[in-house]
């Protein structure tokens, strides 16, 4: 799986702090109706404990305690089912992931107006074929259609907030990633359980010195009211739609310039490293993985640019990472895969285009990807 598919802080978002919680993995199936057609460690790096959950998923509930230094938060599950009947989902859906072999283009999806959307893969890709997350607004049915010879055709409908609660152990001080403030994992609700499948971590972490740093946009909707419901809603789609046992990026950022944990680490305190320093391998660039750390801003940010607030977190996310780790953000660097010795020629901090064929991180977004560089190596 490792190398398959592919200023003063701001504070965290209300949505945060409201009624949430995560369920147990949700099954994958088939749509109803489809037709044709220098080293870190946990001291220097991590300012308090990240709060992680345990492996097991347990919360509040179920051990009956809360640990030193965090407090019982809840959040609204995160459901997701495939479409039953024509298309009909069992809630509300906030998206619709989709993933099918064959052609990567010529999906559609219709939400009941008769309108067709077409499917782009937006961020994420796949080896043989296509997959797309969808805002869905609500919906309570769908239609797919598939490109032509298209086979394994999975849709998942993704409920992200109004699941029943699930109490999180939430720390009680801000964590900062050496004065960049973030919200851990267990502070956007991650339901740990969906690491697992049949009883075992579906994609065991494993570690390689940091060589790359890639930027991408999630391609998810703009001005997004609940951001923290959005990378619930991103990791639902990455670790159960698609597979990857767990959210693709390192990092993501909101548009209030709020940065997210992503990837499960370990419970060392380290967001995105193990307390040696290596890197956590991620899912954000498919065959380039292991040693590239990738950050996401949310949104889509094809012809619009990043806030200030988004590229102001961006630029000091990595100016903490680079200076900690010796990179040099302006750099011509050629990674090289520590797994199968496959090489690239990139910038030490690079677009995902300059990976693999992708619109991502967006035009506007690439377009800035020289000043972010400069910044931060300032």
């Amino acid at each position: 799986m490792s190398e398959s598919p592919t200023p003063t802080p701001h504070p965290a978002p209300s949505s945060h702090r409201r009624k949430r919680s995560l369920s147990r993995r949700g099954a994958i199936g088939a749509a109803g109706a489809v037709a044709a057609g220098a080293t870190l460690t946990p001291v220097v790096f991590a300012a308090t404990d990240s709060g992680a959950a345990t492996d097991s998923g347990a919360d509040a509930a179920s051990t009956g305690a809360t640990p030193a230094g965090t407090e019982p938060e809840t959040f609204p599950a995160t459901r997701s089912a495939a479409a039953t009947g024509a298309d009909t989902t069992a809630f509300p859906a906030s998206y619709v992931g989709v993933r099918w072999t064959g052609a990567a283009t010529g999906a559609g999806i219709s939400f009941g107006d008769g309108a067709v959307q077409r499917l782009t893969g937006g961020c994420a890709t796949v080896d043989d074929g296509g997959t797309a997350l969808v805002a869905s607004g609500g919906a309570t049915s769908y239609e797919l259609t598939a490109p032509d010879g298209a086979t394994d055709v999975r849709s998942l409908a993704i409920d992200c907030t109004h699941g029943p609660d699930r109490t999180f152990h939430v720390p009680s001080e801000p964590t900062r990633v050496r004065g960049v403030r973030y919200l851990s994992r267990p502070a956007w609700g991650a339901d740990e359980s969906k690491r697992y499948k049949d009883g075992k971590v579906n994609s065991p972490e494993v570690y390689y010195p940091l060589q790359t740093i890639t930027v991408h946009h999630t391609d998810t909707p703009n001005a997004d009211p609940d951001p923290a419901a959005t990378v619930r809603g991103i990791y639902e789609y990455h670790a159960v739609t698609l597979d990857w046992g767990d959210i693709g990026y390192h990092f993501l950022i909101d548009e209030a310039g709020v940065v997210y944990e992503g990837r499960y680490s370990g419970d060392d305190g380290v967001p995105a490293f193990d307390a040696d320093g290596k890197l956590v391998t991620a899912f954000h660039t498919a065959g380039y993985n292991s040693g590239n750390l990738g950050i996401a801003l949310l949104g889509t940010l094809t012809d619009q640019p990043p806030t200030a607030a988004a590229k102001a977190s961006l630029i000091r996310l990595i100016k903490v990472i680079a200076r900690f780790k010796g990179l040099d953000p302006q750099a011509r660097t050629t990674f090289v895969n520590p797994v199968n010795g496959v090489t690239k020629d990139v910038t030490t901090v690079s677009g995902h285009r300059d990976w693999l064929s992708t619109e991502c991180p967006g035009q506007t977004m690439y377009d800035l990807l020289t000043e972010v560089r400069a910044a931060a190596a300032r």
